[in-house]
C-alpha cells in the first residue's frame, strides 16, 4: 500500500493559483493524501485571527469550515466557490483531505517555512510568468520557492493569453 502524502498548494485565489490547485488535484492526488490549502496574507494585513497566529500561522482549517463566511471574515481571505468545489472534488471522488492554513508575511519566507511546519512532501505554486524586467523588480515567489525549499515543487505555468509576444 502507499504512503498517503502532505501536499501544499499555495493558493492566492488568483487565476495561476487555482490553474496550480486543480493540476495538483489532477495529477497529484491520490487517495488518503492530504492536501494543504497554504494562503500568505500580507503582513499588513489585520484580521481578527492574526494577533493570535501571526508567528506560527493559523491552525489547520478543516474544508467544512473554509465554506462559513465567518472563517472568511476571520482571516481575510474571499471566499471562493471555485476553490470549495475543487476541494470538494478532491475529497469526494480520491479520498483526500483537506484543510487550509493561513500565514502573515512575505509569501518568499513563509511558503518555505510551511514546507518544514507542515512536513509536506511536496509543494505546488503557480506562476504568474513575469517577464525578465518585472521578476527583477516584483522577485519571483515560485524561483525563490523552488531553489530554497526543502521537498519537491512543482510549479504550473499560468496560460498565456493569444496576444503575447513569443
Amino acid at each position: 500500500m502507499a504512503k498517503t502524502r502532505t501536499v501544499g498548494v499555495a493558493v492566492d485565489f488568483s487565476p495561476t493559483s487555482k490553474l496550480a490547485l486543480r493540476w495538483a488535484v489532477d495529477n497529484l492526488i491520490n487517495k488518503g493524501d492530504q492536501i494543504i490549502l497554504i494562503n500568505v496574507q500580507p503582513p499588513q494585513a489585520h484580521h481578527t485571527r492574526k494577533e493570535l497566529f501571526e508567528d506560527t500561522g493559523s491552525p489547520l482549517v478543516p474544508l467544512e469550515e473554509l465554506r462559513e463566511l465567518n472563517f472568511t471574515k476571520q482571516y481575510g481571505i474571499a471566499r471562493d466557490p471555485e476553490v470549495i468545489d475543487i476541494l470538494d472534488t478532491a475529497s469526494k471522488t480520491k479520498g483526500a483531505k483537506a484543510v487550509a492554513k493561513v500565514y502573515w508575511g512575505d509569501p518568499r519566507e513563509k511558503l518555505c517555512n510551511a514546507v518544514e511546519d507542515l512536513h509536506l512532501d511536496s509543494l505546488v505554486v503557480g506562476s504568474r510568468g513575469l517577464g525578465p524586467i518585472q521578476r527583477v523588480l516584483l522577485g519571483s515567489v515560485s524561483k525563490h520557492v523552488m531553489t530554497n525549499a526543502s521537498c519537491p515543487v512543482t510549479v504550473v505555468k499560468g496560460k498565456q493569453s493569444s496576444n503575447s509576444r513569443h
